[in-house]
């Protein structure tokens, strides 16, 4: 079993910050591949970004690189989403989430945090 736990969503202007946080917890967490994904109101949940604990391995999808980049702390079992510039088109809910091997199909996900909400102004 994975346990995840997100914080850090928040209201903020369009070309602000914000950073996202996973807290991970269980025996074998090192062993899953992490990801962040996102959905909007109305639209289906969205592939964001996926990391190795590592950080040798990384892919974000095209409407975050170069804006979004992800870390973590290994000591903390920790996944962090640096936001910057963000657009009223990236307002969602944000989940964090844990599969046995690094992919960008949700299905795929075997456990998944609450979720945080994220709103940006326009």
């Amino acid at each position: 079993q994975v346990q995840l736990v997100e914080s850090g969503g928040g209201l903020v202007q369009a070309g602000g910050s914000l950073r996202l946080s996973c807290a991970a917890s269980g025996r074998t967490v090192s062993d899953y591949g992490m990801g962040w994904f996102r959905q909007a109101p109305g639209k289906e949940r969205e592939f964001v970004v996926s990391a190795n604990w590592s950080g040798s391995r990384i892919d974000y999808a095209d409407s975050v690189k170069g804006r979004f980049t992800v870390s973590r702390d290994n000591a903390k079992s920790t996944l962090y989403l640096q936001m910057n510039s963000l657009k009223p088109e990236d307002t969602a809910v944000y989940y964090c989430a844990a599969a046995p091997t690094l992919r960008r199909a949700s299905g795929g996900y075997a456990y998944w945090g609450q979720g945080t909400q994220v709103t940006v102004s326009s």
